[in-house]
């Protein structure tokens, strides 16, 4: 693939979501940048020497919508847009209540990432990387955003199979707390923060770079033979067997 890939990050304008842009933008990449935030994502874009392209990833019109801005070829596609939806919004009352917050975060992290990925479909090169921004709350828990990123897992390995024909991989990075997101939307509590730590063997939240390193691997030709996986990046917080 080279040092000519074409690389589309979805949720590209902050967190996890930018430093794996840079990454990629550093190693002489072409990277396009997606988000629903347009002065965000326009003043990322202009950081990282990246191509801008607003909508929103759980959208099926918006998606449509921005094909034409999109590459016609893509080597690296990583999937990044979602978060905790429930941080955001309030449940409303009852069992309707429930059900729209709960649908939510699934649209938000899974409906998401298969949207783009089955838009994109053609446009895959052989031996293409998908890449998908998991979890650990897929394991060890966290209401309909958990059960979002246990789908992103269980579709992931769909995924896997469909393109694999191909020579294109599909896996999973599924971070533990990691600083410098805007993810918790300033609701984790001290105390809360000090016991993931403390759940880590090497005591220290992760950072964005952590999970940018083991996403720029998966999408580079060493990692070929790697696919169908989740690749846990959280200290020791979770063992993936």
């Amino acid at each position: 693939m080279g040092n000519s890939r074409e690389v589309v990050v979805t949720g590209g304008g902050t967190g996890i979501g930018y430093a794996v842009a840079a990454a990629f933008a550093e190693a002489g990449d072409r990277v396009t940048v997606t988000g629903r935030r347009e002065q965000v994502l326009a003043e990322a874009a202009t950081l990282l020497g990246a191509r801008p392209v607003v909508f929103d990833a759980a959208d099926p019109a918006a998606v449509e919508s921005a094909l034409g801005e999109l590459p016609g070829r893509v080597d690296v596609l990583v999937n990044n847009a979602g978060g905790n939806t429930d941080f955001l919004d309030a449940d409303g009352e009852g069992l309707a209540g429930f059900a729209a917050a709960f649908e939510r975060n699934l649209r938000s992290n899974v409906v998401s990432a298969a949207l783009v990925t089955h838009a994109l479909r053609e446009r895959l090169a052989d031996n293409a990387r998908i890449i998908t921004i998991g979890s650990i709350a897929a394991r060890t828990g966290a209401g309909s955003y958990g059960a979002a990123k246990a789908a992103v897992e269980g579709w992931n390995v769909s995924v896997a199979q469909q393109f694999g024909p191909r020579g294109i991989t599909a896996n999973v990075v599924a971070p533990g707390l990691v600083g410098e997101t805007e993810f918790f939307h300033g609701k984790l509590s001290d105390r809360r923060r000090e016991w993931l730590i403390g759940n880590t063997m090497n005591k220290r939240p992760g950072t964005v770079e952590d999970v940018a390193a083991v996403v720029t691997f998966l999408a580079s030709p060493a990692a070929g033979h790697v696919t169908g996986q989740v690749v846990h990046v959280n200290g020791g917080a979770h063992l993936g067997k």
